[in-house]
């Protein structure tokens, strides 16, 4: 039952926790993760003031820069066939989508207005891309993107693929792997550990009380740093 879905208690404690927070965790959980499975390029966070989002991703790939080269018809069912991937599974959900424009990416946006308020009347919290984003005034209520940038247009955007392996600002993930991400970017949380991160922040965060309470001491001197410093392992 390790790898079976968080309820949504579980969910609402890690909703409590900010991504570097998440990522501290990991290193003590899951230390092999310390080096990947997080953003490693900046994106734009529409609206840093919302909690985090957490869910379970739902994965798709890009274009923008030209016209879909499949016919019309083709195109049409690929884009409802795309929807329907989404509205399926239980949730919480989340979006991660990858643009293929290379250098281009983000030369037209997916989200907006619209794909935001379809998206979470499908049950999705937000949306993880290297694309860009637009209609920041018209955004679903609640629903949070990160992006590569903001852009005016959505220029010939349009799904290329959907449920497959993707790799947005640095970070990998597959279709289902669970995604928490906030104002910071985003990482993907393990399914064997999710239920220890809780665990493993409360003592990251007891490790970093070491030193951080000698900072705020009103006697603090540095002797008494180093010897803090020298004690406990593997902070920062």
């Amino acid at each position: 039952m390790t790898n079976a879905p968080l309820n949504q208690a579980e969910i609402a404690e890690l909703i409590k926790i900010d991504t570097p927070t998440v990522c501290n965790s990991l290193e003590v959980v899951a230390p092999e993760r310390r080096g990947f499975g997080y953003t490693t390029s900046p994106l734009v966070c529409a609206f840093p003031q919302l909690p985090p989002i957490v869910g379970y991703a739902k994965t798709a790939t890009i274009r923008a820069m030209r016209p879909s080269a499949i016919g019309a018809a083709e195109a049409t069912a690929l884009r409802v066939a795309y929807y329907e991937y989404v509205s399926q599974g239980t949730g919480p959900k989340l979006v991660v989508i990858q643009d293929l424009d290379g250098k281009g990416a983000g030369y037209g946006a997916f989200w907006g207005e619209v794909n935001s308020t379809v998206h979470k009347t499908l049950g999705c919290q937000g949306v993880v891309t290297d694309g860009s984003i637009r209609d920041l005034d018209m955004i679903a209520p609640g629903f949070q993107l990160l992006g590569g940038c903001v852009g005016p247009s959505h220029a010939f955007v349009h799904v290329v693929s959907f449920g497959g392996q993707v790799n947005v600002a640095g970070m990998t993930v597959n279709d289902g792997d669970l995604v928490h991400a906030d104002r910071h970017g985003a990482v993907v949380i393990p399914h064997a550990v999710a239920r220890q991160v809780k665990g493993g922040a409360d003592e990251m965060a007891r490790r970093e009380s070491v030193i951080l309470n000698v900072c705020k001491d009103p006697k603090f001197s540095f002797e008494k740093l180093k010897a803090a410093m020298i004690g406990p392992k593997d902070i920062h």
